[in-house]
């Protein structure tokens, strides 16, 4: 095993049985995590009769993993850079898999929302590890292709999720999707620690930002317990106004500390780019659109119409598939006209699909309403994802992408985290109201218009600062490696696969 960056001579090459270990290791690790998150949004509805939660438990549900990744992800790349890849890899898989038996266990809903926020720290730990082991361990001619057969292995994760979790909620117990962690967690550990080098970067320096982190966390926090509140308390309680202040007055102090900071976790410099900085305001609404379709749609078709939890998942089966085979197209496609012109047209596409989504009601055919709503929202990510992601690492010098691709993972999760906190509580959907059919179903067709103007917010705001001027190509590798970090929670299957290119 290598203590150290691994030079030349020590990188694997690609097709060989070690290769092949490596990236079953890594798929395995990454596909757990892919996996509990789709299948955990199929299970939200048997969950909150379960355990007797109102839509602010099921929204705690998510949120609770999304904030710890959210708030820890940046922070937790570069301390894998220092202590070594492969051990924080297998501490995340492991912190994951002690979760996931909390989760599976919980007695009430409280447990249930601790154990969701160890995952989220788990997830932050081994999720940029397995792409940083593949970025080290692969010889640089061989590393696009052994992302790309990692993402595609961890595509299978997507499609199978819905099913997965449809079919134990409906067999047996939503328990069971958080023990499906544990053998896979147990065959990742195994197989990292017999096949995978440790590397670390040696050249490191500077101190940890943990300051930052904890101010993001505090910050993300404040604002997700007041917002989530407000829809029992009111805005006018003082929990919730003293929860509001917390989190803006934490972020507010979050960005100075990062002007100052010599090594800040998030560097404000990168910001000064036009394009970056456009490309992460369109990561905000969109993004933010799509966390909510994300925690909405499959409960709504669950509780509105009648659907069990396997039928649920597998009817936005078709929106994965286009994002696994169309996005390569839109990818090369941005490369030669510039990705203003696709990431306006994408998200004028999905907020299409959001408001086709409002003519889902009890009675309606699948083929004749909820399929063509699925496909148009599933061509608006198409259109929207690949440009996106090359946008991102267009926009900064080589040797910036991998902090440019953390920063928009973290923007999109803190979108997604702040939209499922907000944005229900703006349609209404407060309380156990998502148990009335009736009351439920008016309250998502006002979510869905929220989601729509937002998207075009999205397509706006493409339009106005992407304008093509010259950017520089990116890796194929480089595309690809961005592309599943910020797409690893997303749209409503939470992992769709996306471009094999930028």
């Amino acid at each position: 095993m290598v203590d150290a960056q691994a030079g030349s001579s020590d990188r694997i090459a690609f097709g060989t049985a070690r290769a092949r270990w490596v990236l079953a290791a890594t798929a395995l690790g990454s596909g757990m995590a892919f996996l509990d998150g789709t299948v955990v949004n199929v299970a939200l509805p048997a969950m909150g009769e379960d355990l007797n939660a109102e839509v602010s438990g099921l929204q705690w549900i998510v949120n609770g993993y999304m904030l710890m990744l959210a708030s820890l992800i940046l922070l937790s790349g570069s301390l894998g850079d220092r202590l070594g890849r492969r051990r924080l890899f297998v501490v995340g898989v492991v912190w994951f898999a002690v979760a996931s038996a909390v989760c599976a266990v919980a007695p009430n809903l409280e447990v249930m929302i601790a154990g969701r926020i160890l995952q989220g720290i788990g997830g932050a730990l081994l999720t940029p590890g397995s792409l940083a082991i593949l970025q080290t361990s692969f010889q640089p001619s061989d590393r696009g292709k052994a992302v790309g057969a990692w993402s595609g292995l961890t595509s299978v994760a997507a499609a199978i999720g819905p099913f997965v979790g449809g079919a134990l909620v409906d067999s047996g117990s939503w328990r069971m999707i958080f023990l499906l962690n544990l053998p896979l967690a147990a065959a990742t550990v195994l197989v990292t620690l017999r096949h995978i080098p440790e590397t670390r970067d040696e050249q490191a320096t500077g101190k940890l930002d943990l300051t930052g982190a904890a101010l993001a966390t505090v910050g993300l926090a404040g604002l997700t317990f007041g917002l989530i509140s407000a829809g029992d308390r009111g805005f006018g309680d003082s929990t919730v106004i003293a929860a509001l202040a917390i989190g803006v007055v934490a972020l507010a102090v979050f960005v100075e500390v990062e002007r100052r900071s010599s090594h800040p976790m998030l560097p404000p410099g990168i910001f000064a780019n036009v394009r970056f900085t456009g490309a992460n305001l369109v990561t905000v609404v969109v993004y933010g659109a799509l966390g909510t379709a994300t925690f909405l749609v499959v409960v709504y078709l669950q509780t509105v119409l009648g659907y069990d939890a396997l039928t649920a998942g597998a009817a936005l089966l078709p929106m994965t598939l286009l994002m696994l085979f169309l996005s390569g197209y839109a990818g090369s496609l941005s490369e030669r006209i510039g990705a203003r012109i696709p990431m306006t047209v994408g998200p004028l596409f999905m907020a299409g699909g959001f408001l086709l989504m409002r003519q889902i009601e009890p009675g309606v055919g699948y083929f004749t309403v909820i399929l063509p709503s699925v496909v148009v929202l599933g061509i608006g990510l198409v259109c929207t994802v690949a440009p996106l992601t090359a946008t991102v690492l267009n926009s900064v010098e080589d040797h910036h992408a991998g902090i440019a691709s953390g920063v928009n993972n973290a923007v999109a999760r803190s979108a997604q985290l702040m939209a499922v906190a907000a944005i229900p509580l703006a349609a209404g959907i407060t309380g156990d109201s998502y148990r009335d059919p009736a009351a439920f179903q008016d309250s998502f067709m006002t979510a869905m218009v929220i989601s729509a103007v937002l998207a075009v917010a999205g397509a706006v705001l493409a339009y106005l600062t992407l304008a093509d001027r010259g950017s520089r190509r990116t890796t194929p590798e480089a595309a690809t490696t961005h592309r599943h970090c910020a797409l690893e929670s997303p749209p409503l299957s939470n992992s769709p696969s996306t471009s094999k290119r930028g």
